[in-house]
């Protein structure tokens, strides 16, 4: 997420003659300044944030699910607190592509709307999240609804994909879409990315099934790509272990290595000629680069995703059949141009239409200039 506001913000303010520093308020300032060469302070550091805001032309509240309260009760008021303070300081204020919501605390919704009325820009990632600032009062023309800010990362100028994995191919990329892609034996490549979810972890029982049909069916190597570290890599390994020895019917079975850089994982993701995924960014990476793909769906927002794109879930954690995943994934390697004629057009909208803040943001801090 950070990765593509930053990209975004500096190809927009290079195109407007606008010149963009950014200061990242972040948990781990040293590692966000050495993974994504910018400034940064601690965010929970009250004297570091203060001091970057006055200092600053302006503040971005930016991506991901920031105003919710469905994990714990402290995200909305700390986020919400640091908008404020940029008021208070007579900044302006910008709200990138965030979702919004689920509010239980009632409490909490007048704050939300008080805040946000002093914007200078809104824009949320889903008709929901603008749905629900509008029930709070906020005019729904204060309101841009975008894609997540993800459809828009790019792989490097090279447009060449390198691999973790020696045994996969690089792969060029042109116009930013996927071709198909397969190992040096010509093996098609499965990407997989999982979560814990369930406590019976049912779902992921089920897709294991699934991957050793679609095995079974043809060879394949099945290339799990772990975005969230602990946690999706034990995740992995639970379905692996449910999968049994695909390897009698020639199909191999990675895990591919922990990344720091999201363009590490966009390069797994485009070596993919399939991408099966639960991770909403893991689908989002291979949208944005025309890569065949199955949701599981675990929370609306992978539906809300998919339905942008034209697609529906291949099933959800509650209800997910083994012998559908293999049948539409061997679909998709067999005729992935056909998935790609079908959606090509409107991946292309999101794409564009994921810069917009960027653009919205720069206009207005030149105007203010």
């Amino acid at each position: 997420m950070l990765q593509s506001i930053l990209t975004a913000l500096e190809e927009e303010g290079r195109a407007n003659e606008v010149q963009i520093d950014p200061v990242v308020l972040s948990i781990d300032p040293e590692w966000t300044s050495r993974t994504y060469g910018v400034k940064a302070v601690h965010r929970m550091k009250f004297a570091e944030v203060r001091n970057a805001i006055k200092n600053s032309d302006g503040l971005i509240s930016g991506g991901g699910s920031l105003l919710q309260d469905a994990t714990g009760w402290k995200s909305i008021p700390y986020y919400l607190g640091v908008i404020k303070l940029a008021q208070w300081l007579r900044k302006p204020t910008f709200v990138y592509a965030q979702g919004v919501g689920p509010v239980n605390r009632k409490l909490f919704r007048p704050f939300i709307a008080s805040v946000f009325r002093r914007c200078d820009y809104i824009s949320v990632r889903d008709a929901e999240s603008a749905e629900l600032l509008r029930s709070m009062g906020i005019p729904g023309g204060d309101i841009q609804v975008v894609p997540d800010p993800v459809m828009g990362l790019k792989l490097p100028v090279d447009g060449v994909a390198a691999s973790a994995d020696p045994q996969l191919d690089s792969r060029p990329v042109g116009g930013e879409s996927a071709a198909d892609c397969t190992t040096g034996d010509g093996v098609p490549v499965v990407g997989v990315s999982v979560r814990f979810w369930t406590e019976a972890r049912t779902e992921l029982a089920k897709l294991a099934e699934g991957l050793a049909s679609l095995s079974r069916r043809k060879p394949v190597h099945i290339r799990f790509l772990p975005f969230h570290f602990p946690g999706d890599d034990e995740a992995s390994r639970f379905v692996i272990e449910r999968m049994g020895n695909v390897a009698e019917n020639g199909s191999t079975v990675s895990i591919a290595a922990e990344t720091e850089h999201p363009q590490d994982m966009l390069r797994e993701v485009s070596q993919c000629s399939l991408l099966i995924g639960m991770r909403l960014h893991s689908l989002i990476y291979a949208a944005s680069l025309e890569v065949p793909l199955l949701g599981i769906s675990y929370d609306p927002k992978i539906d809300h995703f998919l339905g942008r794109i034209g697609s529906v879930p291949v099933g959800t954690t509650e209800e997910l059949d083994p012998r559908i995943v293999a049948s539409q994934a061997e679909r998709l390697l067999v005729d992935g141009e056909a998935w790609r004629r079908a959606h090509t057009a409107k991946i292309g909208t999101l794409k564009n239409a994921a810069r917009m803040p960027a653009q919205r943001i720069v206009e207005l801090l030149r105007s203010k200039g």
